[in-house]
């Protein structure tokens, strides 16, 4: 007998006819104008950016549907008499525009919330402030070949048109940030959080609601859920005392009774205090203790799903993911590294600490209005030569020149207009045996569009040395 969804064929009846408004034409969004329009359903697009600076292929389809659209400063004053509203994960649920049809009785939803709210299958989502990517793809890994897997969220694709395709004894893998996470109000079944600290606190009012947001992901699950929490981060921590399900912990610090631990070079599992090894970091083709914890937040995530062979061998075969400690090349005796993806202070203190060679830093970029005291100590332990660029090269500078005189340690530091100067400079300034890390510990926003636009183009100036 064929599966019918009768959650999904419910919304899709409800559609038709029904006023509908599409904030965001990003990659999330993009794909609900197809999808909407096919059911019928009248559709009007917002966006803060001007028209000239919309993808070309959406404003086509625009166009082609004949399809409302507001664009520009003033996008949302026409955001009235709406039925349904679909917002990008950036934009803020509190905009008054949007709470004022809210509170007319509007739906406001997104992409990922319906992913989650119509899905017919088990859904694991990891979200935290470090370690969400390479946790979420070691999870599918691990996963694809026992079962049909999608990926989707910060990662993959845009999963909202694929859930017709869902069978029950699918799983749904989603990596999710805080911002997917504001309003949704339905949890996975497998919930993962990496760790909580500082991040995003340029959209975010306070860390308070930056917490909040993270707390989202389990605060609906049901008693026969799962938590997965880092126990050496004290917030994730204390999560488990709000938890509706079962916690299972991880930790690279502590020897707890029960979950995965990180020990002496040993991934092991630990139930009632036995201790069973499951594989050394040594065996894998991450470093650092911070994939470590990634390693074991996947182990635990996927317990019950798979055997611990089956769990080994993905892990073993597993080569990171792009813009994380990704190697670029070796030239005159130093290897170049890309870390794109850190961004933020801990991101990079991780990436420092994933070395025992002497580093040249390539660092700053978009400031998210991140304190970068906590990140001084790390560089000028593991950091020869410092080179800054971007919107938060002073914040970097001042923090380092500060512990510096305190410490009265000595490190070269140069600032520099761009990524081309700061590659060339790295290059003039290495030593024999040295590391070159480009690890910005802030966003892209400043000069390009994403991080991995920015992992890009680090790449393809290395490449041309």
């Amino acid at each position: 007998m064929n599966f019918v969804n009768t959650k999904l064929e419910n919304f899709n009846n409800s559609i038709k006819n029904k006023k509908v408004a599409i904030i965001g034409l990003g990659v999330s969004n993009e794909p609900l104008i197809d999808y909407l329009y096919n059911l019928k359903a009248s559709i009007t697009v917002f966006d803060k950016r001007e028209e000239d600076k919309i993808d070309k292929n959406i404003l086509k389809k625009i166009e082609k549907y004949n399809i409302s659209k507001q664009f520009g400063e003033n996008y949302l004053s026409n955001l009235k008499d709406f039925d349904i509203i679909f917002k990008s994960p950036s934009c803020r649920p509190d905009i008054p525009e949007i709470e004022q049809e809210v509170k007319k009785g509007a739906k406001l939803t997104s992409e990922i919330e319906l992913v989650l709210e119509l899905a017919p299958c088990k859904i694991i989502a990891v979200t935290g402030s470090d370690g969400k990517t390479t946790t979420t793809s070691l999870i599918y890994e691990i996963l694809k070949n026992k079962y049909k897997c999608y990926l989707g969220g910060n990662i993959g694709i845009p999963l909202f048109t694929k859930i017709s395709e869902m069978k029950p004894e699918d799983i749904i893998v989603l990596e999710l940030s805080s911002f997917q996470l504001m309003t949704i109000k339905t949890s996975p079944n497998i919930a993962v959080i990496t760790n909580v600290t500082p991040n995003h606190l340029d959209i975010h009012k306070t860390y308070n609601e930056y917490i909040e947001a993270k707390a989202n992901i389990f605060k609906n699950q049901k008693e026969e859920d799962t938590l997965v929490l880092n126990y050496d981060n004290e917030i994730t921590r204390n999560f488990s005392k709000i938890a509706p399900g079962k916690v299972i912990y991880f930790s690279s610090k502590e020897k707890i009774e029960n979950g995965i631990i990180y020990d002496d070079g040993i991934i092991k599992s630990c139930e009632d205090g036995l201790r069973r090894h499951i594989l050394k970091l040594k065996d894998t083709n991450l470093r650092g203790t911070h994939n470590a914890e990634n390693i074991c937040a996947a182990i635990a995530a996927t317990k019950g799903l798979v055997e611990i062979e089956d769990q080994v061998k993905a892990i073993k075969n597993f080569k990171g993911v792009p813009h994380r400690l990704e190697f670029v090349r070796e030239l005159n005796g130093n290897k170049w590294y890309n870390d794109s993806i850190a961004t933020s202070p801990t991101r990079t203190i991780a990436g420092l600490n994933s070395f025992d060679e002497e580093i040249v830093l390539i660092a700053g970029g978009y400031d998210k209005h991140l304190d970068y005291e906590p990140i001084a100590e790390p560089i000028l332990n593991k950091v020869k030569t410092l080179i800054l660029t971007g919107q938060t090269a002073e914040k970097i500078f001042g923090a380092v020149k500060q512990k510096k005189e305190e410490q009265n340690k000595s490190i070269d530091i140069y600032k520099v207009n761009n990524l081309e100067e700061a590659v060339q400079k790295a290059k003039e300034q290495a030593k024999p045996n040295q590391i070159i890390l480009f690890s910005p510990a802030s966003a892209s926003f400043d000069s390009f569009k994403n991080f991995e636009e920015r992992g890009e183009k680090f790449k393809e100036l290395v490449r041309k040395l």
